[in-house]
């Protein structure tokens, strides 16, 4: 299996679980933060979506989905465009609220389609390159996708674990 194929899978795995965990949950419930070190399943959807974004985007050399596609005025969230999520306070990470499902899976659909577009044009030779090297070692492109795209499968797995806190199954 090819580098390409083995991460088109893996991050489409990761989808489909918070996909399939968001299904089962009232918006009130994927809306919850159980305790405050544990982010709601809106978070980390959101969260995973925007550092698929964030991190394509930086590696593409193009404008973030969040700006060009109007993605920050759909959520219309009251955090700045530039917010760390990954820093967030559980202050912070509570202001990410949404009233509909639907906007949650289709910045989600638009994050994973614009990775996975980015991965069928790569050129294996370049995921050598370095595109970080404030890092010691210094970071190369397939370092970075490989973080994004553990990065959803890690808070897929974490958004099963909130939405059992949360409702119990």
């Amino acid at each position: 299996m090819d580098f390409t194929k083995l991460s088109i899978d893996t991050l489409k795995r990761a989808q489909e679980r918070l996909e399939n965990t968001l299904s089962q949950m009232s918006i009130e419930e994927a809306n919850t933060m159980p305790a405050p070190l544990i982010k709601s399943v809106t978070w980390l959807i959101w969260h995973t979506a925007r550092e698929l974004d964030f991190q394509i985007s930086g590696l593409n050399n193009t404008e973030s989905l969040w700006l060009s596609a109007g993605w920050s005025e759909k959520f219309a969230l009251d955090l700045p465009d530039d917010t760390e999520e990954w820093h967030h306070t559980p202050e912070e990470a509570e202001k990410v609220v949404v009233s509909n499902k639907d906007i949650l899976l289709d910045y989600l659909s638009a994050s994973v389609d614009f990775t996975i577009s980015y991965l069928k044009g790569l050129k294996e030779e370049s995921l050598e390159d370095i595109v970080d090297a404030s890092w010691t070692p210094p970071v190369t492109r397939e370092v970075r996708i490989v973080s994004a795209i553990d990065d959803a499968g890690m808070h897929s797995g974490q958004a099963v674990y909130t939405k059992r806190l949360v409702i119990g199954k």
